[in-house]
């Protein structure tokens, strides 16, 4: 997905009223009443929450809740600020519910229900909170049940109840939450049900039902009476709250709190339907209610204002009718759907025939065609008096009658609706798939639904479906991330045309016509496109193959850098054709949806056309850009041949739209992010096809069964026995890393051995008890079924080939030394069935990985392997270690542009592997003319691969099988091996002795076998290469590469998902599949790779898939609030399985940091330890030289007056911090630490910015200082480390986006020796979430410790922490402070200002030392001070006032940020 940048233009105050409904430190920590009331009652102490496992009980006062808390709510109608400085302020963690019981009000309960609402619209954790008290939540749970039914509550209060009940539906991977929303949606329900003959006779036709039947009613009667009221309730509380709704939408004079509630329960349907477990039993209930027909004939759907309501029925209707089995989950094909269909069409012309034979008798004889059509039944029926009517549906088992608290009025309208609806053909979820476009037009970007999801707060739904943690079928996970993905891409270009058209400021120029009086680098002015050709459609198809025209643009006026990017537009890029039209009158609303920023600055039309060709201002074709670029004949206009989109034009034509002669503007998109066409045609033609998932991952995949089915362990075609070459170093590795297994040495083996070792598991006979079926609680508690008793191994070894006497024919060998867990895991990913490997920071995921590919290559020499990442720069870290390993550098391929980015000597892109191919071939020819030159075999045996192969047929092989013939008998010695040894001339440039003077005959034959493989490596290269002599188009030898000869492939998420179609069109094949970074890829981007070639007899080939990553840091970052939090794209499939249940592997040592630094993250990590060489390794065992403390969390005040600015929405910068970050990165310059050693973060983009800009100005022209490694913000530089952080928060108002803990995670560990973050400590100290982080970092002082006169690299040791009550700057209060024994010369920095006067003084002496060194006279030039007033503004801006891409707070509904990262130019 296309990654993001700021929001701009129409998202500004957006962006200011989401920040205002924000609670700030004043909030939480002033004289707010509710932060009055928290002292008072649960807060002692604001600064230092309660942080105990077990909490006191609480007294709450129910005067206190009602009339300081409640009554205050209420009067505002619950204003999310409030709400939001409550949880803050942690009410519920610390008051409600520790306080909570059976004799609580309900006003008690209700604020408990605003406040996790309140924490789930915030992303926090929520149900954890409960775990504690599993009856008390259960207890919570039933009243908030009844206040759904309570008619003496406001609908806007049993909104906010239902609202927790869709929250909880959506959390069924909580057990707690299960337990009381399962028996919601049993069998159980089925009493509501029209008639008892409509339920048996849905009962008789699936035996599976009838016991799930039975089995309820038997615990209904064996039940208390207590338990049977509750049964009771829980089988009736569905139906009750479908009855309440059908009197709402009838009732008449709808309010907006009706509308309101009315989405709501739209929504909590549809999360039902969506979904198996939830759907199987509540589908028939909603469909024998008429729920649909009912809905769509209310006043409040039909009330034109409420067009949400319809697009959310829609949606609800969508997954009511999907074409699945219910009860099986089984998704229905075409024809089984359609068969169905007839059933029941079958089923309406029997009873038309037998009870309405006069006036049905056309309904009864006419084929399916002309009856499944909603206009032709209507007609068909027409005859029938209402009376009729309604013994017709009731003959059809339909329902005909409604309690009267329903309000429903069962009509001839009424049922003439029912009939339609059950008998329409509807279109499948493939069909509306089709018809879906990929290239936007100004409909589908400035679509009221798609807006709305810009104005998306979260008070209130939007029609988009959600993913889930099951899916109805794969088909339908499908459609969901196509509708997903196509609104997040046509969402990002709407952002970008209003930004351009406020740049670029449209307007009427002095002749009446429209001009553009100002700039956008991203959109030229261009005259109307004529139109070329337009080609007939194909055959089977309706609108044009191709419409071609033709667009110029001027180049003159341009800067030299803007001119370059339009000069790299190459052929199949989308850019966009706009109208612009500013001469006629503003648009105006008529009370519609609000206008676009587009709209208001007369935009007329938008189509998407793809680039053909490119020519310049002659109309020559211009093939290499970067050749154009050098040369001195560069025109001043170049010209696009464009392929416009068909069936818009198609559209155009039809309804006579003047379209393309209005066009004046032409729009392109950063590469990075204009991929948006090749993804969406790839999930759209998965979504068309019947692509089958392996069979051994289908179910798990899709959420159900066992969730550990897909494990090896679980798999009949488990491995018994597996060569595991170097990953044992010795037997007391083996040893350790297979603790609890029974190791049992081969029989010819006296003792323990070195490696390679062969790990043989040695399976047991099965229990004989193991036919029978597990107990239905232990399938419903999904617990994994795996082998429990300990497991039996049998190692054995070999002695490895020679393969050669050079030292290049030695083999790469594994030095690492894994541990346990890491074994663990690399046993699992070697063997068949899915593996999931959770790596916490540092703890070297990627050498697992690597590890899994090297023993799968070795293993499985037929399988071919595909490697998948986020990044290229991921991909190339994990591509450059397997290089390293022992695998033949013939059998790798890297796709994508990211190769170039490869540090590796050789390269492996399909044309750089080709490439290698010939290179190869001369220096193996090379050799097959010296081994016949040495054979004195005549001839041109090295002219060709074809006559290299001729010589080893003719004399090679045959020589080396007259050796053999001659060295079989035992009594031959060395001396006569030797002698016969026939290649003795061809390796005189070996290492001599080639055979020692004191080699039995075993170690001579080992010595020849070796050298004849050596021999035979070559011809078997050359084997390889003969193809590439016969290919001759490039394109051909590229596809042989990775069809054939490639066995390791590596390319990023997003070349997968952009090349799909092409890599699966050509055979290509593959059996297992790596993902590095699993938990930042999305589902689509995880499913992509997973089904990239064409099915073998209906199934799938894939063995293998191991899933590398760690959900605790950052997940997918995605464009939209709405896309990321209602419709939760933000998911990665890692994510959901580990959610599920599935059984993952945690790596638990890490050995990247420091074991203090590693502390401030541990904490995430429960069993998370170090390897040993962090507590041995010198570099970990010293101090940082002129710091006192290795990491420091550094408070910095208000600088000249201010903290946080926002110069642009979501744009956040902090002067002061960015300062001192500067500041601090000159101080460890001037001690000597490597500039390479040291990364700046930031946790915003803005903040980015400003610290490049400020060392821009202070220390890039000047050697002392130079530019630190990297100025990053946090999300980029997840998976990468560095000596020493510098870590700028930038917030001073609230918390922001760092309160997401995964973040925090990844901005705290990616120091190895030093981190020292810069931040407003009232801000943070108080963020529940983050407490356990900074109740470490605020133990020491919040004052920069300096120590003076050291140099890096220093000899002091690094001092173990000593508990002091008191410590200076430390928790405060009576809370103890961890500090160092005290070292002499320190300095304490008191702020900013402080600092930068240090440095500077420290500067100047180094100039006036380097002076003296160089013996030079005269005045030192005094470096500039820091304090410069004009630099509190104008920092971080780029051209245009345009900030650079990055994260933006999750605060504004407009937010931009990445998404599916693209693929690089």
């Amino acid at each position: 997905m296309p990654p993001a940048k700021r929001v701009k233009s129409s998202a500004a105050s957006k962006s200011k009223t989401a920040a205002s409904e924000r609670p700030t430190v004043e909030d939480l920590e002033g004289e707010n009443e509710f932060a009055t009331l928290a002292r008072q009652h649960w807060l002692k102490n604001p600064k230092q929450a309660d942080q105990s496992s077990e909490q006191p009980k609480v007294k709450v006062k129910n005067d206190v809740l009602k009339r300081e808390i409640w009554d205050t709510l209420e009067k505002e109608n619950f204003p999310l600020k409030s709400l939001l400085v409550l949880e803050g302020l942690q009410a519920l963690e610390s008051y409600l519910w520790p306080g909570y019981g059976e004799d609580s009000s309900n006003y008690h309960v209700l604020l408990m229900i605003l406040l996790v609402n309140a924490k789930r619209r915030e992303r926090l954790g929520t149900w954890d909170i409960f775990a504690d008290r599993p009856s008390d939540f259960s207890d919570f749970f039933r009243r908030a049940l009844s206040m759904t039914l309570d008619s003496s509550l406001s609908w806007t209060i049993r909104t906010h109840v239902l609202h927790f009940i869709i929250h909880a539906f959506q959390s069924l991977d909580y057990i707690i939450v299960r337990k009381q929303c399962t028996p919601l949606v049993s069998i159980s329900i089925w009493h509501g049900l029209s008639t008892e003959e409509k339920r048996d006779a849905i009962l008789e036709s699936n035996p599976y039902l009838k016991k799930a039947w039975r089995a309820a009613a038997k615990r209904y009667d064996s039940a208390d009476d207590a338990t049977k009221a509750r049964l009771r309730f829980e089988r009736a509380w569905l139906y009750s709250l479908v009855l309440d709704f059908l009197a709402l939408i009838y009732a008449g004079n709808a309010k907006q709190e009706h509308v309101l509630y009315c989405e709501r329960f739209i929504e909590f349907l549809t999360d039902l339907q969506s979904q198996l477990p939830t759907r199987r039993y509540v589908n028939t209930l909603l469909q024998d209610l008429h729920i649909l027909p009912a809905i769509t004939l209310s006043p409040v759907y039909n009330d034109e204002a409420n067009s949400l309501l319809r697009e959310l029925v829609a949606l609800f209707s969508h997954y009511t009718h999907f074409a699945v089995d219910d009860h099986t989950g089984q998704q229905l094909t075409k024809d089984e759907a359609y068969d169905r269909h007839c059933i029941t069409l079958a089923k309406l012309q029997r009873t038309a025939l037998k009870h309405f034979k006069d006036k049905l008798t056309v309904l009864a004889l006419s084929n399916y065609g002309s009856i499944d059509k909603r206009s032709g039944l209507e007609g068909l029926l027409e005859p029938l008096t209402d009376e009729e009517l309604g013994q017709l549906t009731a003959l059809l088992g339909l329902r005909t009658t409604f309690p009267d608290s329903a309000k429903v009025p069962v009509d001839r309208r009424f049922l003439l609706e029912v009939l339609l609806s059950t008998f329409e053909r509807r279109k499948t979820f493939q069909e509306a798939a089709r018809d879906l476009s990929v290239l936007p037009t100004e409909e589908t970007l400035f679509d009221a639904g798609l807006r709305r999801t810009d104005q998306y707060d979260g008070s209130r739904p939007v029609a988009l479906p959600k993913l889930n943690l099951q899916y109805l079928s794969v088909g339908d996970f499908l459609w969901r991330s196509l509708v997903l993905y196509r609104c997040e891409s046509f969402y990002a270009i709407g952002q970008d045309i209003e930004d351009a058209l406020v740049r670029i400021k449209p307007e009427t120029n002095r002749a009446g016509v429209t001009g553009f009086s100002g700039f956008s680098r991203m959109a030229l002015p261009i005259q109307k496109p004529p139109i070329l050709e337009v080609v007939p459609p194909l055959v089977g198809d309706d609108r044009p193959s191709l419409v071609r025209a033709e667009i110029t643009i001027d180049l003159r006026k341009l800067a030299p850098h803007i001119r370059k990017e339009w000069e790299s537009l190459r052929p199949d890029d989308v850019i966009f054709l706009l109208a612009v039209d500013a001469v006629k009158p503003k648009p105006t609303t008529n009370g519609g949806a609000p206008l676009s920023e587009a709209e208001k600055l007369w935009l007329v039309a938008v189509r998407a056309a793809e680039i053909i060709q490119v020519l310049d201002d002659r109309g020559q074709p211009v093939r290499d850009a970067q050749a154009y670029f050098d040369g001195h004949n560069r025109g001043s206009s170049r010209k696009f041949q464009i392929r416009l989109d068909a069936a818009a034009y198609k559209a155009d034509s039809e309804s006579k739209r003047d379209v393309y002669d209005k066009i004046n503007l032409v729009l392109r998109r950063s590469g990075r992010e204009n991929n948006f066409k090749p993804v969406l045609e790839s999930i759209r033609d998965l979504t068309l096809s019947q692509v089958p998932l392996a069979p051994w991952l289908h179910d798990v995949f899709l959420g159900y069964g066992d969730p550990a089915g897909a494990t090896y362990k679980n798999l009949p075609n488990r491995v018994s026995k597996v060569d595991y070459r170097d990953t044992f170093l010795d037997w007391q590795h083996l040893i350790e890393s297979l603790q609890g297994k029974i190791i049992e040495p081969s029989d010819d083996a006296s003792g323990s051995f070195g490696p390679p070792y062969v790990l043989e598991t040695i399976e047991k006979p099965p229990p004989e008890d193991a036919g029978s079926k597990p107990s239905k609680k232990r399938r419903r508690e999904g617990e994994p079924s795996l082998i429990a008793e300990i497991e039996t191994v049998h190692v054995s070894t070999y002695k490895p080939p020679n393969n050669g006497p050079y030292p290049i024919d030695a083999p790469k060998l594994n030095k690492i030394r894994f541990t346990p867990m890491q074994i663990e895991a690399i046993i699992s990913g070697t063997q068949p069935g899915l593996t999931i490997i959770v790596g916490p920071p540092g703890t070297g995921k990627t050498d697992v990985a690597t590890q899994i590919i090297n023993n799968i290559y070795h293993n499985f020499p037929e399988q071919k392997t595909l490697l998948i990442a986020h990044s290229n720069q991921a991909l190339n870290q994990l591509f450059a270690k397997i290089v390293a390993l022992d695998i033949d550098e013939r059998h790798l391929l890297r796709l994508g542009h990211g190769e170039e980015e490869l540090e590796t000597e050789g390269s492996f892109s399909k044309h750089g592997r080709v490439e290698s191919f010939l290179e190869n071939r001369q220096r193996f020819l090379y050799e097959v003319s010296r081994l016949a030159a040495s054979m004195g075999a005549p001839g041109a045996h090295g002219n060709s691969a074809e006559t290299a192969g001729y010589f080893n047929s003719v004399y090679v092989e045959p020589a080396w099988a007259r050796f053999q013939d001659a060295v079989k008998a035992a009594e031959v010695g060395p001396e006569e091996i030797v002698k016969a040894f026939p290649f003795h001339a061809y390796f005189a440039d070996a290492p001599q002795p080639l055979f020692p003077a004191d080699a039995d005959r075993e170690a001579v034959l080992e010595i020849a076998h070796g050298c004849y493989r050596h021999i035979s490596k070559i011809f078997s290269e050359l084997a390889d290469i003969l193809p590439f002599e016969i290919l001759r188009r490039d394109k051909d030898k590229a596809n042989y590469l990775l069809t054939t000869e490639a066995r390791i492939i590596a390319m990023t998420s997003t070349h997968a998902a952009m090349k799909r179609g092409e890599i699966a069109s050509l055979g290509f094949h593959y059996d297992n599949v790596i993902m590095e970074e699993a938990a930042q890829l999305t589902e689509i981007e995880n499913f992509i790779p997973l089904a990239m070639q064409k099915s073998k007899d209906g199934k799938s080939g894939l063995q293998r898939v191991v899933l590398c990553g760690d959900h605790y840091q950052n997940s997918p970052i995605i464009q939209g609030l709405a896309f990321r939090h209602f419709a939760n794209l933000e998911q990665s499939l890692f994510s959901r399985l580990v959610r599920l249940g599935a059984p993952t592997i945690t790596l638990d040592q890490q050995g990247r940091a420091r074991p203090s630094i590693a502390d401030l993250y541990r904490w995430r990590y429960p069993n998370l330890g170090d390897l040993p060489h962090t507590q041995t390794d010198p570099e970990f065992l010293t101090a940082n030289a002129g710091f006192r403390y290795e990491y420091q969390f550094i408070n910095v005040p208000d600088y000249k007056g201010r903290g946080e600015s926002e110069p642009s929405p979501h744009f956040i910068q902090n002067l002061g911090e960015a300062e001192y970050a500067v500041a601090l990165y000159q101080y460890m310059r001037l001690l000597g630490y490597p500039a390479n050693k040291i990364s700046i973060l930031a946790t915003y983009a803005g903040q980015r910015a400003l610290i490049k800009d400020v060392l821009a100005h202070r220390c890039a022209r000047n050697p002392i200082f130079g530019l630190p490694r990297i100025v990053a913000t946090v999300d980029k530089y997840q998976g990468e480390q560095n000596d020493y952080i510098i870590l700028s928060l930038t917030r001073t108002s609230r918390v922001g986006y760092l309160r997401d803990i995964r973040r925090m995670t990844v901005a705290l560990s990616r120091a190895r020796l030093g981190l020292y973050v810069l931040g407003r400590r009232e801000v943070f100290e108080s963020c529940y979430e983050l407490r356990e982080a900074f109740d470490l970092l605020l133990r020491r002082p919040d004052k920069l410790v300096l120590v003076t006169g050291e140099l890096w690299p220093t000899q002091r040791p690094l001092l173990p922490p000593q508990t002091e009550d008191g410590g200076e700057g430390g928790g405060g209060g009576d809370e103890k402070a961890v500090v160092q024994v005290a070292s002499p010369n320190e300095a304490v920095m008191e702020g900013v200002e402080h600092l930068g006067q240090y440095v500077f003084e420290m500067t100047n002496a180094r100039l006036r030392q380097l002076r003296e060194e160089r013996g030079l006279e005269g005045e030192v030039v005094v470096v500039e001070e820091p304090e410069r007033e004009e630099e509190v503004v104008g920092y971080g801006r780029g051209e245009d006032g345009d900030g650079e891409e990055g994260e933006g707070e999750d605060e504004g509904p407009g937010s931009k940020v990445e998404g599916f990262e693209v693929e690089e130019d």
